[in-house]
């Protein structure tokens, strides 16, 4: 991953750049993706063809206790944006009486593991 501010590339699991001491994910010069520069009006990068993280960041802690406690509503996936897997999710449980719900604890458990990393639109998770 890489500094949206001055480029430089950063751990995945750092909370802010060490070169610069911005937050993770914020800024708009670069991309996180490849490092490329880029427009701050633009949507995706150019070289990469990843979408830019603009707008607002989603929690990672908040993601992933809506997945363990509400899992079975599909809660964390609407949250991250992800609206067809959410509605999926909540089919799953009714019609399995509610065993269903092991899928969205599951995820809860990854998401607060780092194995779920952006959201819908490509932005991200901050802590």
């Amino acid at each position: 991953m890489y500094c949206r501010t001055c480029g430089k590339e950063i751990l995945d699991a750092a909370v802010i750049c060490v070169n610069c001491g911005v937050p993770t994910g914020r800024g708009g010069n670069h991309c996180q993706i490849c490092g490329a520069d880029t427009n701050p009006a633009a949507d995706f990068c150019i070289k990469c063809g990843s979408r830019l993280g603009k707008g607002e960041f989603k929690s990672k802690i908040a993601a992933g206790l809506f997945g363990i406690f509400l899992g079975g509503l599909g809660v964390h996936r609407f949250y991250l944006g992800y609206i067809g897997t959410g509605i999926i999710q909540i089919l799953v449980t009714l019609f399995t009486c509610g065993f269903g719900a092991i899928w969205g604890l599951i995820e809860g458990i990854l998401i607060l593991t780092d194995q779920f990393k952006y959201d819908a639109e490509g932005r991200p998770l901050v802590d």
